[in-house]
């Protein structure tokens, strides 16, 4: 999948008003970052590499299997496929979004 279908199908899932008033940033390294920012309203989800509370570091890949759930998001935060950076909580509420 794309970064820019990622983003779009992001974009559908959240909506005009982001459960989470927040900058959360997915990292997918050379690949892009998809940024939410649910402090605008509308919530405005982009491919801005900018400052976010909460940055997740994670490979496309990883990140695809924890959407289509074959990949609990837990086992890979422990298991060091997915890393955050800032806000803990926030990453936490994600399933919201993600789910």
């Amino acid at each position: 999948m794309t970064l820019e279908k990622i983003t779009e199908e992001m974009r559908n899932r959240i909506g005009a008003h982001s459960p989470l008033s927040a900058i959360i940033k997915f990292n997918f390294g050379d690949e892009g970052v998809v940024r939410i920012d649910g402090k605008a309203s509308p919530t405005v989800v982009d491919n801005a590499d900018t400052e976010a509370d909460c940055t997740i570091t994670v490979t496309k890949d990883n990140f695809l299997q924890i959407v289509e759930g074959d990949l609990n998001p837990q086992m890979a935060f422990m298991t060091g496929k997915l890393r955050v950076e800032g806000d803990m909580s926030l990453a936490m509420q994600l399933g919201s979004i993600l789910g």
